[in-house]
């Protein structure tokens, strides 16, 4: 790691639904121990309802975090110690140095609350395994 605070960067095409779970939970369980960003290749115009509505049932209030969908910039890709992407593909930019992980999750856009759970409950699971590793002490 560059710094003795962790930067990841969470990544999908609409930064809509995966990426700002992973984002909220990370911020949720991690607090200020890690610098979390979240954006898009394609920025929806909102996050989705229903990932708003799962992560309101696990406590997490995304509208309180500010979530809402941001473009990608090379600018966050550098500053973060870890990028992790979620369905973006080559669109995502790769730079040398930077360490990249990539994260096979079913996309939640136009899916009822329903079929989202199960994403939320595995994101949420890779990210207490992230927050394990980056954060070794803490866990």
């Amino acid at each position: 790691m560059s710094t003795e605070r962790p930067e990841v960067l969470f990544v999908c095409i609409h930064n809509a639904g995966r990426s700002q779970m992973a984002a909220g939970f990370l911020t949720h369980l991690a607090g200020d121990r890690i610098e979390v960003r979240s954006a898009g290749t394609a920025p929806a115009d909102e996050v989705n309802p229903a990932v708003v509505a799962a992560m309101a049932e696990v406590g997490i209030d995304l509208a309180a975090m500010g979530a809402r969908p941001k473009r990608l910039e090379d600018a966050a890709v550098e500053a973060s110690d870890v990028v992790i992407t979620m369905g973006c593909g080559d669109e995502c930019p790769y730079y040398p140095g930077t360490r990249y992980l990539d994260w096979q999750l079913a996309d939640p856009a136009g899916q009822g609350i329903e079929a989202v759970r199960p994403i939320r409950d595995e994101i949420e699971r890779r990210v207490r395994g992230l927050i394990a590793e980056l954060l070794p002490s803490a866990t």
